[in-house]
């Protein structure tokens, strides 16, 4: 509590009178304060996105490694300044005229891997590969797993991208 010491000073014709406040009270306050809020606000929580995952292979070196041709895949390449290109080509056959631009806004890349799984010869091989390259962005790959998982494909991969890959990506970014 508040006390109030008188102490005389003499020769002088008025009292000070020295005031001493208890702060015992008010330290108590303060950490029911601190409870109050701590039991009252909302703590965020994290925002996570489900990969799905395979489970655990039992052989991890099978001999037959089943082996998906070019028309039964599709390969994203996720560049720098939210620049997207994909193709259906291998090493010998990729080119500039073949690495396609698109781009995130509305369904375009889920339209390309709709029509990519209605021409692909064997559809339950149909794979879809993400390469997201050194410039990429983060939110670049999430939107990419958004429009995997508006495109109801479960089956997609995620790597790095392959020097020869690079090289006619560098010709087309240039």
């Amino acid at each position: 509590m508040a006390e109030v010491i008188a102490q005389e000073k003499q020769g002088s014709k008025q009292k000070k009178k020295m005031i001493r406040v208890d702060m015992t009270p008010m330290v108590d306050l303060g950490f029911l304060l601190i409870t109050f809020f701590m039991f009252t606000t909302n703590f965020t929580k994290p925002n996570v996105m489900d990969l799905g995952l395979p489970a655990k292979d039992p052989n991890p070196h099978p001999t037959d490694i089943p082996v998906i041709g070019d028309q039964n895949q599709i390969t994203f390449i996720l560049g720098k300044d939210n620049r997207v290109f994909y193709h259906q080509s291998n090493q010998k056959d990729l080119n500039t005229e073949n690495l396609k631009e698109t781009d995130f806004s509305g369904i375009k890349i889920s339209k390309i891997i709709a029509d990519a799984y209605k021409k692909a010869p064997a559809p339950n091989k149909f794979t879809v590969i993400v390469k997201p390259t050194d410039e990429a962005s983060y939110k670049n790959f999430v939107d990419m797993l958004d429009n995997l998982a508006i495109s109801k494909k479960e089956r997609y991969g995620v790597t790095d991208i392959k020097p020869w890959e690079t090289k006619v990506y560098k010709e087309l970014v240039q």
